[in-house]
């Protein structure tokens, strides 16, 4: 039975180092595209995807977020924040947030990509740990991260993608893990390894905004 989750994650913890001197006093999820914070695009196009409920990590300079944000009311959406005094990666930050996601699977969005994957039409098959969505390879990982094969994800194989930072997780994938600082990868290749991770290639607008370079080469597009 496939499962739409209800709840989203938007991890904002980064401190955007590639991105300095833009991210030396401002949070990399609140710079700029254009005219409006990259991550309030991210709580727009989750409300119009019908999630309601969001989680929101953050570490550095996060009071600005909560300042920028609040409880999300100003949206139409609920948001909860999960701070981190220093940031946690990926799979620390979600463990951290576990408490305020539930116990149905949820959905993870990277604050830091810009793109038009359609959040509405995912699903995760209930007996899978994760389902995740994958792109072209941009030139900065030109070998791609995982190998897609009849919706199977896998650590090896022909023709790897890339992974998108957007996925949906059942909360058992965290099960035992601490709340410290570690990266998802090794979660996900293990679960790989059981054959539990499903997975889409998504062809549309996908770009990982993590040099002032790409931030304006996307400010420069059309909306």
């Amino acid at each position: 039975m496939l499962i739409k989750p209800t709840v989203a994650m938007i991890l904002a913890a980064g401190r955007g180092e590639r991105m300095r001197p833009l991210t030396d006093h401002t949070p990399k999820s609140l710079l700029t595209v254009h005219d409006k914070p990259l991550i309030v695009w991210h709580i727009e196009r989750l409300k119009q995807a019908g999630f309601s409920q969001l989680v929101i990590n953050h570490a550095y300079l996060g009071e600005q977020i909560e300042h920028t944000l609040g409880d999300g009311s100003a949206f139409g959406v609920s948001i909860a924040y999960s701070p981190e005094e220093t940031a946690l990666e990926t799979g620390g930050g979600i463990a951290r947030a576990l408490p305020l996601l539930g116990e149905q699977p949820f959905l993870v969005v990277n604050g830091d990509v810009w793109t038009d994957i359609d959040y509405e039409a995912l699903a995760l098959d209930e007996g899978d740990a994760a389902h995740l969505v994958l792109v072209n390879n941009p030139t900065h990982n030109p070998n791609g991260d995982f190998a897609l094969n009849k919706g199977r994800v896998a650590v090896d194989g022909l023709d790897k993608l890339t992974f998108s930072g957007v996925g949906l997780y059942q909360p058992h994938l965290f099960t035992g893990q601490s709340e410290e600082r570690f990266p998802l990868a090794p979660l996900l290749r293990n679960a790989m390894s059981q054959n539990t991770v499903s997975g889409q290639h998504h062809q549309g607008i996908w770009t990982d905004v993590g040099t002032p370079e790409r931030l304006a080469e996307i400010n420069a597009s059309a909306r």
